[in-house]
């Protein structure tokens, strides 16, 4: 049999329960009780394991009453032409460069004609006056293909 280290028995018990639910809802401490670990070793494993590409969105809330959710998702059909967008968009896009890839985002059908005309309007100079522009746009751009990039199971 197959040794397995910790990180994947945690990893395996978390999808095991993912199987038969949409999303779950864990508390670090109560995991690393269970495996007999630290609660880093959780971190570890849910930042390593239960990333977006690998179709996994996770959320978090720190305190006393806090727990990390993680939701099963979707990737999008399209996703990989939206990582090469991502590749090619560096730390500055001008306004017409982003104009020019939210057109090839409508065109592939990956945006309605509406929420382009929105996108257009958020992305435009008279929303980010001030600042580094190009470098705001940039970083919007990069956030908008990630989400894009998958869908919330149903």
């Amino acid at each position: 049999m197959e040794n397995k280290n910790i990180s994947d028995l945690i990893e395996m018990y978390l999808k095991d329960i993912l199987k038969t639910h949409k999303q779950i809802e864990i508390r670090r401490s109560e995991m690393a009780d269970l495996f007999n670990c630290v609660p880093s070793q959780i971190n570890y494993v849910i930042n390593t394991r239960f990333t977006l590409p690998k179709g996994y969105r996770v959320e978090s809330k720190r305190g006393g009453g806090g727990y990390i959710r993680i939701v099963k998702i979707n990737l999008d059909k399209h996703a990989d032409y939206l990582a090469s967008l991502q590749k090619i968009i560096g730390n500055e896009l001008t306004d017409s460069e982003a104009f020019a890839i939210l057109e090839k985002l409508y065109e592939n059908k990956i945006i309605t004609r509406r929420e382009g005309h929105l996108l257009v309007t958020l992305f435009s100079r008279k929303s980010i006056a001030g600042g580094n522009e190009n470098h705001i746009r940039a970083n919007m751009m990069h956030e908008l293909l990630k989400r894009l990039g998958y869908e919330d199971k149903e």
